[in-house]
């Protein structure tokens, strides 16, 4: 480890002398890069050299004990172990700035939600999600935009695409890919009757045009009628846009623009995403065959969490997490939902990688 991050150190010297060079200043592209790896390597090498520091102080202090009398051993006992105490806790937070980086934590992410199971509930629930999102967004002071929406008959979404841009948004929200299922008592229940629904929430890493090129030769573009809940015509022009990807039959709809160009745009943007996310899939499923997709089939006895309102219950089955604050992380407050599955992936990427 020392060897390591003793190259990083020169990384960080060299990658700041770099930032200060006029042509690197004078590429857009490039200076992102280098900025962009200048804030990683500046908290490992930060810690490292409190490491340095916190091992010269425990040789002093071990030295210092073993001439001490009286209150002084005692005084010297104490500096042994708080510099002991610091360097374990700065060595793991080491080990974690030290794992192999996901080339998507940079990124923007687009989250599409989708009523699945359960006809209009399931839509309903779709809304749930998404002012869950929104509210948990605004907690973090992240960016929420709305890309393209199809409003249910009740108030609810058949789907929603949103835009959430911010520092850290892909770390937390791609543990929300994955069926999300509702059991509680519709709006539609005349009998009291607690029904079982879901929704699907599909996280994308947000792509730009350099990640992935796109053939026109490729796209089928359809222009139409914007329509909303019933299917009646809200715009009296085709500014609706459907493009579909003919090498891998993606299909992308906006609408809720009332310009045509602005509604290509949005739905270009979403391909790329969907693209991107398509090529990362592909490579990670040739080093594990065990991977699975992030949505599956939206099915109700497939889940990543359950949401139970009769017992205001949240459960999120992939680490065996139960909280029972359900409003509470309804109106956004998933941090404590969020922190342990981050938490969780770091414990299992530290287990792979000393193994």
């Amino acid at each position: 480890m020392l060897d390591r991050l003793a190259a990083l150190a020169q990384e960080l010297r060299d990658t700041e002398a770099m930032l200060g060079d006029p042509e690197v200043v004078g590429d857009p592209s490039r200076l992102m890069v280098l900025s962009r790896r200048h804030k990683e390597l500046g908290p490992i090498v930060e810690r490292a050299e409190a490491l340095r520091q916190a091992t010269e102080d425990l040789e002093v202090a071990r030295e210092m004990l073993t001439d001490a009398q009286g209150a002084d051993r005692e005084a010297m006992r104490a500096e042994v172990e708080a510099a002991e105490t610091a360097i374990a806790t700065l060595e793991a937070e080491l080990r974690l700035l030290l794992l192999p980086k996901d080339p998507n934590d940079d990124r923007n992410v687009i989250v599409e939600i989708r009523g699945a199971e359960g006809g209009e509930e399931a839509n309903l629930f779709a809304r749930d999600l998404y002012e869950m999102y929104r509210a948990f967004a605004a907690r973090q002071g992240w960016k929420v935009e709305v890309l393209g929406s199809s409003p249910s008959d009740l108030g609810g979404f058949s789907d929603v695409t949103l835009l959430v841009s911010g520092e850290g948004v892909w770390t937390r929200l791609k543990h929300e890919a994955g069926p999300h299922r509702v059991q509680r008592v519709p709006v539609t229940e005349s009998q009291g009757r607690i029904h079982t629904s879901s929704a699907t929430v599909s996280v994308l890493p947000e792509a730009e045009e350099v990640d992935v090129a796109i053939d026109p030769n490729d796209l089928e573009v359809d222009v139409f009628r914007s329509s909303g809940p019933g299917g009646q015509s809200v715009n009296t022009t085709d500014s609706a846009v459907r493009i579909t990807h003919k090498p891998t039959g993606l299909v992308v709809s906006m609408q809720d623009e009332k310009s045509q160009l602005q509604n290509r745009a949005k739905a270009l943007q979403v391909l790329r995403s969907r693209l991107l996310k398509m090529e990362q899939d592909r490579v990670a499923a040739e080093a594990s065959d065990a991977r699975r997709t992030q949505v599956g089939g939206g099915g109700r006895s497939e889940k990543i969490r359950t949401y139970n309102f009769k017992e205001n219950r949240v459960s999120d089955h992939r680490i065996g997490l139960t909280v029972y604050n359900l409003d509470k992380v309804l109106a956004g407050e998933l941090d404590e939902i969020s922190d342990a599955l981050v938490q969780d992936e770091r414990t299992r990427q530290l287990a792979e990688h000393e193994t």
